[in-house]
């Protein structure tokens, strides 16, 4: 899909680390499937989404959010699940 915001450097949009954490999945099990994604990247997304959740709840806002970041995930094309 084109305009998916993905972890920056990568085509893994951040979505999937979402759904690994809908589906009761590890942080490790999501890096160990996502070699691409750092740590760092990860736990920022993690922390940065909760933040804006706890501000405001809603989509619109956590996507506003992460294009106003600093270190926000940029725009991918695919969002296949490598599982």
């Amino acid at each position: 899909m084109h305009g998916t915001p993905c972890f920056a450097g990568t085509r893994v949009p951040v979505q999937t680390l979402l759904d690994y954490i809908e589906d009761s999945d590890t942080l490790e099990s999501f890096l160990n499937d996502f070699v691409t994604v750092n740590r760092d990247q990860a736990v920022l997304f993690i922390e940065l989404a909760k933040r804006v959740s706890e501000e405001t709840p809603g989509r619109a806002v956590l996507q506003a959010s992460l294009h106003t970041s600093t270190r926000q995930p940029h725009r991918c094309r695919t969002t296949a699940r490598h599982r």
